[in-house]
């Protein structure tokens, strides 16, 4: 545990919701590791929970795709002021940026001006496209701390000072454990013989808009099964009711983890999801559907053969990926009938799985973040 001499003042950012709940157990690593440390940024409701002084929630701040980007660009740079202005008069010892590129590289460039302490914890996706970024990164970030394998090798690639403190969802299911399956469909009035397809169509209000209404035209051709929407915090229940609609398609908010644990498969819109998806062993399909516009230019500027973690860990199609076009009806009740009703298909599915938790390593990322960077933030 670090000597503790003084209050040490840290400005958090993070922009969505998986970046709200790793930087969330990160604050409470930290507070363990030396209570007497204060915080103060932008995220969400699992950071304020956790003592973290929330300026602005991610809720008002999550724009997907180069169109909408574009759209709301008076929004995005207000709230960059806000930000920059926030951390001249808060005077922290040390910036802690969690993924969110387009706003917390800006960020980044203007602490290190300004001669404060910058930490990157979640990295942007640099490798996957603009790489022109890292040049950026290697001069205003003090340490990278990152939470894919191959990353690490990347990052040293380009003179950036680096460490690989493995993958936080570990520690998330970690601490989740195994929950009773009776009790879970009787808080959801689900029944007890069908069992359930998990729909996660996004944390972001535009993804749901556009991915939930193309999985909702899969539910009519599987009567057999129970398709279950997991709903999150950062969408309005009333948005996801007026989507469903009159469909025989239940939404539960909040218990993801829950849901999935007790799913026989999943249609997944690609993001952390598909990771957490592949940890509790449920086999899925990956979907992504952009705005026209945006999606022509990502495919322009990506360098990688896939969209999710899974495979991009794995560096292999291990789950299926329906991009764009080729996200329709049809392909998804394909592609979910192969996983419901191929043993072959499952059990090879599950081994990959295995492999795949066995590349990311042990739970303990959090921790690791946390004594890497009150470390170094003690310093001078």
């Amino acid at each position: 545990m670090a000597k503790q001499k003084r209050i040490v003042k840290y400005y958090i950012i993070a922009g969505e919701a998986s970046g709200d709940m790793h930087a969330a157990n990160l604050i409470a690593a930290m507070k363990s590791q030396y209570p007497n440390a204060e915080f103060r940024g932008f995220g969400g409701d699992l950071m304020q929970q956790q003592g973290m002084e929330l300026l602005k929630h991610y809720r008002t701040m999550a724009y997907m795709g180069f169109v909408e980007v574009a759209v709301n660009l008076r929004k995005v740079m207000n709230n960059i002021s806000l930000c920059k202005k926030d951390i001249e008069e808060y005077q922290p010892d040390a910036i802690i940026l969690v993924d969110y590129p387009g706003f917390n590289l800006r960020i980044a460039e203007f602490a290190r001006e300004k001669g404060f302490k910058v930490f990157y914890y979640i990295s942007p996706q640099v490798w996957a496209w603009k790489r022109r970024r890292v040049k950026k990164i290697q001069k205003s970030v003090n340490k990278m701390l990152v939470i894919l394998p191959f990353e690490e090798e990347f990052y040293k690639n380009y003179g950036v000072n680096v460490i690989y403190v493995g993958h936080p969802l570990l520690d998330e299911l970690a601490k989740f454990g195994t929950g009773n399956r009776s009790i879970f469909l009787r808080r959801n009035s689900l029944g007890e013989k069908r069992e359930i397809i998990a729909l996660l169509p996004g944390s972001r209000t535009q993804e749901v808009k556009r991915m939930l209404p193309v999985m909702l035209k899969v539910a009519s051709h599987f009567p057999e099964y129970q398709f279950v929407v997991a709903g999150v915090s950062s969408v309005e229940a009333s948005l996801y009711k007026r989507i469903i609609g009159k469909a025989d398609v239940f939404l539960i908010e909040n218990q993801t983890y829950d849901l999935l644990q007790n799913a026989s498969a999943a249609l997944v819109t690609s993001g952390t999801a598909t990771l957490e998806t592949a940890l509790f062993s449920v086999p899925e399909v990956v979907c992504y559907k952009a705005n026209g516009f945006s999606y022509l230019i990502a495919k322009w500027l990506i360098k990688v053969k896939f969209i999710s973690l899974v495979n991009l860990v794995m560096d292999k199609e291990v789950v299926k990926e329906l991009i764009q076009s080729d996200l329709t009806e049809k392909n998804l009740v394909d592609e979910l009938g192969q996983l419901l009703h191929d043993g072959e298909r499952q059990r090879q599915l599950l081994e990959e799985y295995e492999e795949l938790s066995d590349r990311l390593g042990n739970a303990g990322a959090s921790d690791k973040a946390a004594s890497v960077i009150i470390k170094e933030a003690l310093k001078g």
